[in-house]
């Protein structure tokens, strides 16, 4: 745990040099929600980190919001260390915790 802050540009660098490293709870909830790996790559490529987690362990992450390949919403949960970028989990994000840009977490009133 370094508090490191992550950029977008740091994500598509290690996604392009294929550094990307898939945790099994990823696999796993990309298979039970019908999200392919092409969906996580346009949603590094194109979408924005709208979340940073500096002190997660074991690594810092981060939730990307993005586009899957069918113009759908989708987040991803990703970390960066070791010198490969981690894809932690994947979903598609729900309208009742989410505002209508899917970037904006609901006020729990």
């Amino acid at each position: 745990m370094d508090g490191s802050i992550i950029s977008i540009d740091e994500l598509r660098k290690l996604y392009e040099k294929g550094s990307v490293r898939w945790t099994v709870h990823a696999l796993e909830r990309l298979q039970e929600r019908g999200i392919k790996i092409n969906d996580i790559k346009h949603a590094i490529m194109f979408g924005k980190i709208i979340e940073q987690y500096p002190m997660d362990y074991p690594y810092p992450s981060c939730l990307v919001f993005g586009i899957d390949v069918l113009g759908g919403p989708i987040h991803v949960v990703c970390g960066i260390g070791g010198g490969f970028m981690w894809i932690i989990s994947a979903y598609r994000p729900d309208s009742d915790d989410w505002e209508p840009d899917f970037e904006t977490r609901k006020v729990k009133k």
